[in-house]
């Protein structure tokens, strides 16, 4: 007899080599595992993620589900055990029993990512693991008004990096947003789609900067869409400054969607 434990986690992926378990890798799924052995007394529990981020990427809102074997530990006590075991860089903020049927990646209605460009003239030592960075000039009202044709359902074969194993690129955009944090002096990218594809944001993000920088035309993403290919946009935002910030499982609200304005 196992339960099926939801959990909503946050990491710091600075010093993780992504989500997904890799051989003599400290990885997340990896660092939770280790500590359901040791609650299991030596059984595998294999841990699902909502998504599997990359090396240096961060996540506020990651979704995991596991199946627990043995007797039901309240989702309470769930919580706490497993966030007295993991290390500085985790913790888990939210824990529920689930049906069977709930699956942390194939049950999602949409993602939400974030990334974070610093605009300072040098690297801030205190920021270099959590922002990407772009000390060149930059109009925000240039990016809010080509981030408009990103929205509706497209194929986003141009935004993919080489590696990816999914074969169908088509996937509807909901939402974005872009704007100033003054008091940062960074950009912030939100970004809410039915599901990504492997390096999307940070290729979106690295092509947002374009344009706002003037290199590319703000009427550029109608185009790089319809060419489906991946030379026509080559740059990729550092992983530093992206953040899974949360998974919906339930229809979107509507202020999230903006594909229907």
């Amino acid at each position: 007899m196992t339960t099926r434990y939801k959990m909503t986690m946050a990491y710091d992926g600075h010093l993780f080599h992504g989500f997904q378990m890799q051989p003599n890798q400290r990885t997340v799924q990896g660092t939770v595992e280790q500590a359901l052995i040791k609650m299991t007394k030596g059984k595998r529990v294999i841990v699902e993620g909502s998504g599997r981020t990359d090396s240096g990427v961060h996540a506020i809102g990651q979704v995991i589900h596991f199946d627990y074997p043995g007797n039901q530990i309240p989702a309470n006590k769930m919580i706490l055990a497993l966030n007295s075991m993991m290390p500085m860089d985790i913790i888990f903020n939210d824990c529920e029993i689930v049906n069977e049927d709930f699956h942390a990646r194939y049950s999602i209605k949409g993602k939400w990512y974030r990334y974070r460009v610093s605009l300072d003239h040098f690297v801030n030592p205190f920021k270099r693991f959590y922002t990407g960075h772009y000390p060149y000039p930059i109009d925000i009202q240039k990016m809010q008004e080509a981030a408009k044709d990103l929205l509706g359902t497209h194929d986003f074969t141009s935004f993919a990096a080489s590696g990816g194993q999914i074969i169908n690129k088509v996937r509807t955009m909901y939402y974005v947003n872009v704007e100033k944090d003054e008091k940062e002096n960074e950009i912030v990218f939100d970004f809410i789609c039915s599901g990504f594809l492997y390096n999307m944001v940070r290729i979106l993000v690295a092509t947002l900067l374009e344009i706002g920088n003037g290199k590319r035309p703000v009427n550029d993403f109608p185009r790089i869409i319809k060419a489906k290919d991946r030379q026509e946009v080559r740059e990729t935002a550092q992983a530093s400054g992206l953040y899974l910030y949360h998974v919906f499982y339930d229809e979107l609200p509507k202020k999230y969607r903006q594909d229907l304005e």
